[in-house]
């Protein structure tokens, strides 16, 4: 079987070269690296936070700040971030946001983490930045509509990063079909509730909130913590983290999103729905989540996590969002591992290491084969550098 193979990874001087040669020419003068200078040339908020890492790793913390602090620089004065900033091509999707420079929605606030690790490394943050991270996640712990079940909701699927997930498909008329769903997400951007600053608040349309997005504000409150010592922003962490606990299934072994399609397709196995692991306090359930992750009929293959259960219907070891490995799911796996298993984490480290390889440092790429699909190369895949160099 496929699954069954071993893929060969690189020395470190080997990774090291090729992610510093992406990431340069990836590079643009107004201080982010695009994710793709072809298909993606903008900057995107999670993906600059998860550049900020691995410019860390090739020992570039100039270029580290200097992207964290262009990512949040749009911010609107209630603390919203945009998920999309158009620094190159100020207007290019302004009938799409209504607003000129940069997006109506946000994504992960991964600039907590990106924060604490820039910290931990010994690069000086401004404070500036620090307070932008803090009034970001405040924005959406505080001004965002909550679920009854005490998460934060999204506006939009865009918001999760995990753009075509099979969580989404009860809000796609006549089941899943790519071409009818970028219909539906582009009308779902119509729908969406704005503040004064035109940022997103709410949308009627899509009222879900997702366990993966509020594990990674959970996770990224906990991360700015250790830098500021916010006891407040800590207190509102707990909340979510409490929350969350009660979204688990023990019949499932996955956390179920909250909201109108808890009892359908918010059950369906996916890793990002595994997110809470980030932030989860018990024992039994870290354990379970772990075997999913390294057992081959749940998420484990020799280039990495699935990002779909295997024995779901919906997986697609090659279809976007459906079944393929991403690196910045994996990355955030193996953080959320390595504190219980150091063991697993090595495991997942080196399967999701030889799959960025043998992909050519692709967007995301078949567990199985290591097959590159999406833009390639993509600079956040340069995280198998910050991988292979944790200490776990």
């Amino acid at each position: 079987m496929q699954r069954a193979m071993v893929l060969p990874g690189p020395d470190d001087g080997e990774m090291e070269a090729v992610v510093r040669t992406m990431l340069d020419d990836h590079w643009v003068s107004e201080g982010y690296a695009a994710p793709n200078s072809t298909v993606y040339p903008w900057q995107w908020l999670w993906d600059s936070c998860f550049h900020v890492l691995v410019w860390s790793a090739l020992g570039d913390g100039d270029r580290a700040r200097r992207e964290l602090a262009v990512a949040l620089a749009p911010q609107t004065p209630s603390g919203f971030v945009p998920h999309m900033h158009y620094v190159r091509q100020p207007g290019f999707h302004e009938d799409l946001w209504g607003r000129p420079d940069d997006s109506s929605i946000t994504q992960p606030p991964m600039y907590g983490h990106a924060v604490a690790e820039l910290v931990r490394a010994g690069e000086p943050v401004d404070d500036e930045v620090v307070e932008r991270a803090t009034a970001g996640l405040w924005f959406l712990l505080q001004g965002r509509r909550r679920d009854p079940s005490g998460l934060v909701r999204v506006c939009h699927p865009w918001e999760t990063g995990a753009d075509d997930s099979p969580r989404w498909d009860d809000h796609c008329p006549d089941g899943f079909d790519a071409d009818r769903w970028r219909s539906v997400k582009n009308r779902l951007a119509s729908t969406i509730e704005t503040g004064p600053d035109g940022e997103a608040l709410a949308n009627p349309v899509f009222e879900v909130a997702p366990v993966g997005f509020n594990a990674l504000v959970a996770f990224n409150a906990r991360e700015l913590v250790t830098v500021t010592g916010d006891d407040e922003l800590a207190a509102a962490a707990d909340q979510l983290v409490d929350a969350l606990a009660g979204r688990w299934n023990e019949d499932l072994g996955t956390w179920v999103d909250a909201g109108p399609t808890a009892d359908g397709s918010g059950r369906v196995r996916t890793l990002d729905a595994l997110l809470p692991l980030l932030v989860e306090e018990d024992a039994r359930r870290a354990d379970r989540v772990i075997d999913q992750l390294l057992d081959p009929e749940a998420h484990g293959g020799p280039a990495g996590p699935t990002g779909v259960h295997r024995g779901e219907p919906t997986f697609d070891p090659d279809a976007y969002w459906r079944g393929p490995v991403w690196p910045q799911l994996a990355y955030l796996m193996v953080r959320a591992v390595a504190p219980r298993s150091p063991e697993s984490a090595e495991a997942l480290t080196r399967t999701t290491v030889a799959g960025a390889w043998a992909s050519g440092m692709a967007e995301y790429w078949n567990p199985d084969t290591g097959a590159g699909r999406g833009a390639i190369p993509q600079s956040w895949t340069g995280l198998a550098l910050v991988l292979a160099r944790l200490s776990l």
